[in-house]
């Protein structure tokens, strides 16, 4: 099984302050695929053990923002940064890597494309949610690409955008608020209904409401599990028929967290 997991980790260093480590100790993921990671490229590989990660990343423009990465045990083949050009400031990031699987119990040497993404939260009537839709609008051109040879793919991340009225606690309250607009819902709409790519974490973790993969750090959100499943694993046909388990690593407790949101990890059988 590769094991593969995605994770906003809200600051790279604050996560390892909170525990990060002793998660990745007993997870033990062959793939990690990490939003927010606010830092440089020495200070991403300082946090992770040296020798073990082949590493890509793509930091935000401004310093302490955004900024997604690629940890693999297996080996890199090709990395690609970013989605063009016309997207502003940190509304979008993206790193893709094509990693190489090795032959294994009379399998076929693989290669799997994975990719780390993130898109901001933005606010409704305000430049920002332009910005994310014209993100959007390049995710979708690249997501409609990596299906065209059949690949094996998985594009994993902080999308910001709760796909379903299961995919939050409190939807009636947020019909009107970025993360959850009907606008932003019909893109993921698109990718699932339209192009094909399968959600993991609905199509593995049952019909809903949640898993959730976000709680606010304020009040009572965590403990009454008012969250949002804003984080996703999607793949490709041919990767998702793969696919055997997809789990939601929510912290026991308010105070064991290491990041407001929780890893989404799935297991394929490669």
């Amino acid at each position: 099984m590769l094991r593969v997991a995605t994770v906003n980790v809200n600051g790279i260093r604050a996560a390892f302050r909170r525990g990060m480590a002793d998660w990745l100790d007993v997870r033990k993921s062959d793939v990690l695929l990490l939003q927010e990671v606010r830092g440089s490229d020495e200070i991403l590989a300082d946090h992770l053990a040296p020798g073990e990660w082949h590493l890509a990343h793509e930091a935000g423009h401004a310093k302490g923002r955004a900024g997604v990465a690629i940890a693999s045990r297996l080996p890199m083949s090709a990395v690609r940064i970013g989605l063009g050009t016309g997207v502003t400031g940190d509304a979008g990031r993206w790193v893709e890597a094509d990693l190489e699987v090795p032959a294994e119990d009379g399998r076929p040497a693989r290669t799997l494309t994975v990719a780390s993404a993130y898109l901001h939260s933005a606010t409704a009537g305000t430049p920002s949610l332009e910005e994310k839709y014209a993100f959007l609008a390049q995710v979708t051109t690249r997501l409609t690409a990596l299906l065209d040879d059949e690949r094996l793919a998985v594009v994993a991340g902080d999308l910001n955008i709760a796909h379903r009225e299961v995919d939050i606690k409190n939807w009636k309250g947020n019909l009107k608020k970025a993360g959850f607009l009907p606008e932003e819902r019909a893109y993921l709409d698109r990718w699932f209904d339209g192009l094909g790519w399968r959600d993991l974490g609905r199509d593995l973790g049952g019909p809903g409401p949640g898993p959730y993969t976000w709680w606010s750090w304020r009040g009572k959100a965590f403990d009454n599990d008012a969250g949002w499943r804003i984080d996703y694993q999607l793949a490709t046909p041919a990767l998702a028929a793969l696919a055997r388990t997809a789990t939601v690593d929510r912290a026991a407790a308010y105070d064991a967290r290491f990041s407001d949101h929780a890893p989404v990890v799935v297991e394929y059988d490669l």
